[in-house]
């Protein structure tokens, strides 16, 4: 039969509705558009309209990103999108651990959950607790730590933004690398501390720029950390592009751990017009 992923989140939510922990997969997050109604205005909504009386504890596995040359349509990162509907968490793990931490968390929220896996990291081995694990929503993870440049990243850029830190290490500068786990809540603490110790700030985003979880990150350490600034934010995002299928233009069109590295030199060369 067709796959109809309208059919599968809404038959979710109606389990969901019902009393069961459902667990739903979209198997690319490019098709959510054909569910799009069913998550943005059903299970977004449903404990609002109804005054808090009703749950709809659902979990939306979405398989999402670049870089296997999968084109346009089976490679984009849409999480910035479904992370501005209030009513949604939104979890992205970047590692073996957290991906069952926060798929238990998940799965025992009593609201929706939408949960993006990078299909680039399906085949990254790491170690994992045993028994009973859960990582808390709103609670970002300490990947490496430095007093110059802080690098706030998710998914697979995690592992991108550790190897650009390690080498700007061998000259010196320290970054300190967060990588935020879930963009809905967002561990905004994490972030404007690190950015007043380092007050310089390179986020880096697998989505295309314009209206991007890059753009909603700098905007906040604008508004509340401004004054510890001592360059401008940079952001490292893919072009505002559909994601090319030639894997040359694919490796240009994404970020990458050198691109990474070259804004956060530029911060560091940075000088304001008063300074001397």
């Amino acid at each position: 039969t067709p796959i109809s992923e309208a059919a599968i989140v809404g038959a979710a939510a109606g389990a969901a509705l019902s009393g069961k922990r459902a667990i739903a997969e979209i198997m690319f997050a490019d098709f959510v558009g054909v569910c799009l109604d069913q998550i943005y205005n059903q299970i977004a909504k449903f404990r609002y309209m109804f005054g808090g009386k009703s749950r709809c504890p659902v979990t939306i596995r979405l398989t999402y990103g670049a870089g296997l040359n999968a084109a346009a349509q089976h490679s984009q990162a849409v999480y910035a999108m479904l992370t501005a509907i209030p009513g949604l968490k939104v979890a992205m793990p970047s590692t073996p651990a957290d991906a069952k931490g926060l798929l238990t968390t998940a799965i025992r929220d009593d609201d929706p959950v939408l949960f993006f896996e990078h299909k680039a990291l399906y085949g990254v081995r790491g170690e994992v607790p045993d028994g009973e694990y859960l990582i808390p929503f709103a609670h970002a993870r300490h990947v490496r730590q430095g007093d110059d440049v802080t690098i706030v990243t998710c998914g697979q850029l995690v592992r991108m933004a550790e190897k650009a830190a390690d080498t700007l290490a061998e000259d010196g500068i320290g970054c300190d690398v967060i990588d935020i786990r879930t963009s809905s809540p967002l561990d905004e603490e994490a972030i404007l501390d690190s950015v007043e110790c380092t007050g310089r700030l390179v986020v880096a985003d697998e989505s295309p720029p314009r209206c991007s979880l890059a753009a909603d990150i700098a905007g906040l350490v604008a508004d509340k950390a401004f004054a510890a600034l001592r360059a401008p934010i940079a952001q490292v995002t893919a072009l505002h592009s559909p994601v090319p299928f030639a894997r040359e233009l694919e490796r240009a069109y994404l970020p990458s751990p050198q691109k990474i590295e070259d804004a956060a030199r530029r911060l560091m060369a940075f000088r304001g017009k008063d300074a001397s």
